[in-house]
């Protein structure tokens, strides 16, 4: 439900409307009724970093703004720190699960709107824990993106390399879109062209389409 109405952030599609709000509302009321329980508390969390920059996805024109590049004063500090308080809470309980470590990766990047820098350090370490418990390739991917802002474009790149054969990615549009960035990054041309259209061809939001076409445009104007 609440992936459903983080979709649509602009409310523009009727079945979405209101579907974030229901969300959080259910997820204070589980929290609520199962206070031994940390993995509620982990998801309520997860919802609230998240919905917490609905104001900083978009710029004035519309166009779709990353996480990184995100004005943290526009975010909601008070959803922020209901997450806190909801993570510590939580980590109390002493049972790690897989809503508690997505919720310490939004905390990780929360925290730069305190310190003006993201621990990416804590992220990869985060992505680790998580790839340990769930096995995920969704995670292995996004880790691959946060070790290359760690440690450079090429170890990305060659954790996303490891994952190339994973048949689950030929049409994920994350992961094209995520080694467009990384080919990029290393000035590898012909490796970011491939990838851009790939990830503009399936992605379905116009927003985030307009960002990837203005970054193959740049791309194409250093030719």
């Amino acid at each position: 439900m609440f992936t459903q109405g983080w979709s649509d952030p602009a409310g523009a599609d009727p079945r979405s409307r209101g579907l974030v709000d229901e969300a959080l509302f259910l997820g204070r009321l589980i929290a609520a009724l199962l206070p031994a329980e940390a993995e509620p508390m982990g998801l309520l969390a997860l919802m609230l970093y998240a919905h917490a920059r609905r104001a900083a996805r978009r710029d004035a024109q519309g166009r779709f703004v990353p996480l990184d590049a995100q004005d943290t004063a526009l975010w909601d500090a008070a959803l922020i720190d209901e997450a806190e308080a909801l993570m510590l809470k939580a980590v109390q309980l002493g049972r790690v699960g897989r809503f508690q470590l997505e919720a310490a990766i939004q905390s990780a990047h929360a925290y730069r709107r305190l310190t003006g820098q993201t621990d990416w350090a804590a992220v990869v370490s985060l992505y680790d824990a998580l790839l340990a418990q769930t096995g995920s390739v969704v995670a292995a991917l996004n880790r691959a993106v946060a070790l290359s802002r760690l440690t450079g474009p090429a170890d990305g790149l060659a954790a996303l390399d490891a994952l190339a054969d994973d048949p689950r990615l030929e049409d994920y549009q994350p992961y094209w879109a995520a080694r467009a960035d990384l080919c990029h990054r290393a000035a590898d041309r012909p490796g970011a062209l491939y990838a851009y259209d790939r990830a503009i061809g399936l992605e379905s939001d116009p927003a985030v389409r307009g960002l990837l076409q203005d970054r193959l445009a740049e791309l194409n104007a250093h030719d």
